[in-house]
């Protein structure tokens, strides 16, 4: 894409693809990577394992500035190659007309190497165009241009390790990109000699072509040292300007004025050339200067994009008769080419193409697919909807990891798309890949396998900056996307600013998130976080009198009663009000802020919304995020303090409000910073966490907190504040940092599932001064995370402190809870190691029935598992004394008369009062003992030999065993007689 800078010297951002092919390593990016860098993982495509791009760094170029050069100055990374070991990154600095180097042979911190300034090589208004390594030396294309219609320009060796210019090659016009050849014998440069954006020729609008002189391409042989390199012109036109025949067959839309754009060079020296305004592309055989073939990009036909920019993602409109305009171009093969249809003045398609270079039919078009993936991840750009959408710039070809990707840019939606391009006329999506603003650059880096993208945007004032982003390829799934949404009648759900969150009451797999004023009419999105990433399932159009309502919906409850409370800020005080919805999103009430509120407000309204019920009714609480005004002009004085903001709390039944105050941190005192609150949500009854965040982001970021405080027992009295204690429960800086790339600023929403599990969300602005990244993040449990308020007691008591064993005595467990928590979730009795019972709490206690109790003293203790708002907890031991469980035995001679010496069958039962004695029995002849025999159920059967006459008195003795107690039967008798 060009960019017009004033008179007398146009300027040009561009980025330059790489996709070279080689017989070590198909893909190496413009001979950065020498044959003796060895692929790290070649056979990884084949193992089975899965494989993605996990961004492992982000690097703000300003923090490789000079030192005499301030960091709020603007600086950017726009085109970037790599050294032949892979670990020294260069890149262009148009903004500030330089050259960078980071050291990136540690891909997770890569650190600022310096920078060369394009001053100390000629004029302080040089600006670097694109870049190339070959070999040890650094190729460096600058824009000299006097004017539009007097463009210059060279192209400047520098080498690699000290920075010294040994070469400078005059390249008689205005430069665009570079690319080397695979063998490394070519360098060929688009030299564009870019029109006038603002002016109009004779009898045509502005912007229009042709605008003379006529673009061309260099080439240069690289043969020798640099300083006998000499550059080779291939025209475009005829020697006396008028335009080339196969030009005009192929309809190239002003053929006498062909500013070629990008330029790709495969691996028999064929150069693929685009011509973006003119919608063409160019194959030209470098060996001979030939020009090959000439052929028309063509247009696209095609519905499912949104073309209009009405805060609606809605992909009901269509693309008819649009030219593509291509950008960037890659060599897919020796027979295809990829194409960005970034489009320019005339068209844009949304997406990329695919075409054969032997007739220039085309092989494949994105159509609407690659609108949607930004739709998808929440990254679409609405204010672009009416001119061209995501915006596809940047392309790069290479072979990583055994698999040939495509990588496409999205300079309005900032990512980059992964392609599986294996076959050309059937590419497969794999994985979107996040960068900050503007991504210009994309350097696939396959013998480290990483991909490093770098952006062009750089707006100090809003904390937007340039930086180059670090992608490497390994196991498993990237931690973005970390919410996504689902398709809908065959569409993504569209999305964006996220910045509420609230759980949906009884289902932990669900929650519900609300995008503010960047979508109307209002919408509350569906998310179930049960999939990783979490899916956005629907959405819910927010209503009033049958209308959709227009709000800037910053916060929202879903209230157990069925609808929602929803926190609409506004963009005056007045307008900062309270809206209950029905389940199906119809407004239902609106509740005004009292005026001593709105009237000191001016923006930064209502920021959070949630609610409890209890005895006396329903109880919404609501957060300002700023502090109040004495006077919302000139915002200077504060109302109750400095530092002090307000939470209020609004009783549906009586319709009152009640305030209290909140202290925030300092911001940090360099005038770009504030502190406020971005959300309240209910712990328990009197118990809330807060958001707590400053406008910081990137480096910068500091604080992103969320605190505890709790509500007072009694209300504030006439215009009294109380100022309310926090408690730190969690930083979440750390969880922002850890997604290694931008962090985000808005850390907005928050809520507890119905499960206790914690959610958190950034908003991404809808990319307006953001990057556009929404980072979904699980931060734990609520019992873990607010431990001092979701504690919970337990206390377990017996009905007596002695029973024997075999009894099954009942013991009642008690668990206390916070404020209006009534703890739910199971409960087990342990002695020792061993648990002796459980059972369900219900209502705050259990009964447990106690089994197994060894004899002796017990030491029991009750051990409370937890549940979404009570944190588990351990009763204090309660003593036990379990005595030798009791017996009763039995005997029951089978025959009343026997003769001596004869045998006779004796039964004997052993029970035990809740268990089954085991042991030894004794049955005795008066004092003799006659049998001796173990037992090891209730009845045994033994023989008795009886060798004395007369009446004998038989009784069974069981001796007890470690648990069970001795017991004696009562007397039979058998009569002997000889």
């Amino acid at each position: 894409m060009s960019h017009a800078s004033p008179q007398p010297r146009p300027s040009r951002l561009s980025s330059v693809v790489r996709s070279v092919s080689r017989p070590a390593l198909v893909g190496v990016v413009a001979g950065a990577l020498a044959a003796a860098v060895v692929p790290v993982t070649q056979a990884s495509a084949d193992d089975g394992a899965e494989k993605s791009f996990h961004r492992t760094a982000t690097y703000p170029v300003y923090k490789n500035l000079p030192k005499d050069v301030s960091a709020s100055s603007e600086t950017v990374a726009e085109i970037s190659d790599v050294s032949k070991d892979g670990r020294t990154l260069v890149y262009t600095d148009a903004l500030g007309k330089r050259i960078g180097f980071l050291d990136i042979s540690d891909p997770k911190a890569p650190e600022g190497a310096g920078s060369l300034s394009l001053a100390q090589l000629g004029d302080t208004d040089d600006q670097p165009t694109s870049v190339a390594v070959v070999g040890t030396y650094v190729l460096v294309v600058v824009d000299t241009s006097a004017s539009f219609t007097e463009p210059s320009g060279r192209l400047d060796v520098v080498r690699l390790a000290d920075s010294k210019r040994v070469a400078s090659i005059p390249l008689d016009g205005q430069p665009d990109s570079i690319d080397v050849s695979p063998d490394e014998k070519y360098v060929a440069i688009a030299m564009e000699n870019q029109r006038n954006e603002e002016l109009a020729p004779a009898g045509k609008q502005k912007g229009d072509l042709p605008q003379l002189p006529a673009g061309f391409v260099q080439v240069v042989d690289l043969q020798g040292a640099p300083t006998t390199w000499k550059p080779s012109r291939i025209d475009l036109v005829n020697p006396d300007g008028t335009a080339l025949p196969s030009f005009v067959d192929a309809k190239i839309v002003e053929p006498t004025d062909p500013e070629p754009e990008y330029v790709s060079i495969n691996s028999k020296n064929k150069l693929a050339l685009t011509l973006q305004e003119n919608n063409g592309i160019v194959v030209i055989d470098l060996p001979s200067r030939a020009i090959e073939k000439v052929f028309s990009a063509g247009s696209v036909t095609a519905t499912g994009f949104d073309t209009k920019k009405d805060g609606k993602i809605s992909l009901t409109d269509s693309l008819t008769g649009v030219v593509r305009e291509p950008d960037a171009i890659g060599w897919v093969d020796d027979t295809h080419v990829a194409t960005a249809n970034e489009g320019d003045w005339k068209g844009g398609t949304r997406g990329w193409s695919v075409f054969s270079t032997v007739d220039g039919s085309v092989t494949w078009d994105a159509g609407s697919s690659f609108e949607k993936l930004a739709v998808a991840h929440g990254l679409y750009n609405d204010d672009r909807a009416a001119k061209k959408g995501p915006e596809a710039e940047g392309l790069a070809i290479a072979t990583v990891g055994g698999t040939k990707y495509a990588f496409v840019g999205s300079e309005r939606s900032n990512f980059v798309a992964a392609y599986d391009i294996s076959d050309p006329s059937a590419p497969v999506f794999k994985q979107l890949l996040p960068a900050t603003n503007g991504p210009e650059g994309i350097l696939p880096i396959p013998g480290r396998n990483l991909l490093a993208v770098s952006s062009e945007t750089d707006v100090p004032a809003s904390n937007v900056r340039a930086s180059v982003s670090l992608f490497e390829l390994g196991d498993g799934p990237d931690t973005f996307p970390s919410i996504v949404s689902d398709d809908v009648d065959g569409q993504p759900v569209g999305w964006s600013a996220l910045g509420a969150l609230s759980a949906k009451p009884g289902d932990a797999g669900t929650i519900y998130a609300a995008a503010d004023t960047v979508l109307k009419p209002g919408q509350i999105f569906t998310v179930d976080v049960t999939r990783k990433p979490a899916r956005i399932t629907s959405a819910l159009t927010v209503t009033k009198g049958g209308a959709g309502a227009n709000l800037d919906i910053e916060r929202l409850f879903a209230r157990p009663q069925g609808g929602f409370w929803l926190a609409n800020e506004g963009a005056t005080g007045a307008e900062n009000v309270l809206h209950r919805t029905d389940a199906a999103g119809a407004i239902q009430e609106t509740v005004q802020l009292p005026t001593s509120i709105t009237d000191h407000v001016k923006n930064w309204g209502l920021e959070g919304v949630t609610a409890t019920n209890d005895a006396r009714g329903e109880h919404v609480f609501v957060a300002l995020q700023r502090q109040l005004w004495t006077d919302v002009k000139d915002q200077t004085e504060t109302v109750d303090g400095d530092n002090i903001v307000r939470i209020g709390r609004y009783d549906v039944a009586d319709k009152s409000w009640h305030w209290f105050g909140y202290e925030l941190e300092s911001p940090k005192r360099d005038g770009n910073d504030w502190v406020g609150l971005s959300e309240i949500t209910a712990v328990d009854d009197d118990t809330f966490a807060v958001v707590e965040r400053d406008k910081l982001n990137g480096p910068s970021a500091r604080n992103k907190r969320i605190y505890t405080v709790d509500m007072p027992a009694t209300d504030p009295k006439g215009d009294e504040l109380p100022i309310l204690t926090k408690r730190l429960a969690l930083d979440v800086l750390p969880a922002l940092r850890a997604t290694n790339g931008w962090t985000q600023e808005k850390l907005e929403g928050f809520t507890i599932a119905a499960d206790g599990a914690l959610y958190g969300v950034t908003d991404n602005d809808g990319l307006k001064d953001a990057t556009g990244e929404t980072v979904f993040m699980r931060l734990g449990r609520a019992t873990d995370v607010f431990a001092d308020r979701l504690s919970s007691t337990t206390t377990l008591s017996l009905p007596s402190g002695a029973a024997a064993y075999g009894e099954k005595p009942t013991a009642t467990v008690k668990v206390t809870g916070g404020a209006g928590v009534v703890p739910s979730g199971t409960v087990r009795i342990t002695d020792g190691g061993t648990v002796v019972g459980r059972a369900t709490v219900e209502g705050g206690s259990a009964q447990v029935t106690l089994s197994g109790l060894r004899v002796g003293t017990r030491r029991l203790v009750a051990e409370y598992t937890g549940d979404a708002r009570a944190g588990a907890g351990t009763s204090a031991p309660v003593t036990l004394t379990v005595a030798k469980g009791g017996t009763s035995t039995s005997l029951s001679i089978a025959k009343t008369s026997a003769r001596k010496g004869q045998k006779v069958t004796a039964k004997v039962r052993v029970v035990g009062a809740g268990f089954t004695p085991t042991g030894r029995v004794q049955i005795k002849d008066g004092s003799r003992v006659v049998k001796t025999f173990h037992v090891s159920g209730a009845t045994r059967s033994v023989t008795v030999k009886l060798t004395k006459t007369g009446r004998r008195t038989l009784k069974a003795y069981y001796v007890g065993s470690d648990v069970a107690a001795p017991s004696t039967s009562k007397v039979d008798t058998v009569r002997v007689r000889r």
